[in-house]
């Protein structure tokens, strides 16, 4: 059976959202059951996302909230100074709360899209990045939600830098979890640039 368009964009912005949810916190017990009834199969077999998916899925489904919870703060919360800092001014600019994070509050600003100020982090985490674009993708407001905002969007803040923050989580030594969600991370951003390259050609 075909699949229609209008599902793809649905599990688009369902990847974006659940990919989001795993880099913004550690998962807890109703999302760790969901993935242990989880569908394992990609939607076409022998996908590009299906090996890493099915790695993803059995990898969630021996962690435990505590495991997890732990893994999760020696990655991104450590004490002075985190492991690994998801956020794309420190991998374009060296620093966190540069330039690209003006750049990004600029482009947002356009977008008709603000901070929501009960969020610690800021909106160059990769968390809130990966929100833009499943925004971008299921909003209703046609005039944002398109395939060019999309475009731009992707190009300038999420390719830019989501390969070496993915391969700073696969260079720590107490990275398990979240080193398949790295490279569930990496894959899907990878199919989505060559949509775009595909849309640019």
């Amino acid at each position: 059976m075909k699949t229609e368009p209008f599902s793809e964009e649905i599990a688009r912005a369902e990847l974006y959202g659940l990919l989001a949810r795993l880099w913004l916190a550690p998962p807890d017990a109703a999302l760790l059951d969901q993935f242990r009834v989880a569908v394992t199969e990609a939607p076409e077999a022998g996908g590009y996302l299906e090996a890493p998916w099915q790695a993803l899925v059995a990898r969630m489904r021996e962690a435990s909230v505590e495991s997890a919870a732990a893994e999760f703060a020696a990655l991104f919360q450590g004490v002075g100074k985190p492991e690994v800092f998801p956020y794309a001014s420190f991998f374009l600019a060296g620093f966190v709360n540069e330039k690209p994070l003006a750049q990004l509050r600029t482009d947002l600003a356009a977008l008709g899209l603000t901070r929501d100020t009960a969020q610690f982090e800021t909106e160059d985490h990769i968390a809130y990045v990966f929100e833009v674009m499943r925004y971008l993708i299921a909003g209703d407001d046609a005039g944002v939600s398109n395939l060019e905002q999309q475009r731009r969007f992707f190009r300038v803040h999420v390719q830019s830098w989501i390969e070496p923050l993915c391969r700073a989580v696969d260079e720590q030594p107490s990275a398990s979890l979240w080193r398949d969600v790295a490279a569930m991370t990496r894959a899907f951003v990878q199919i989505e640039t060559q949509a775009f390259d595909l849309l640019e050609a």
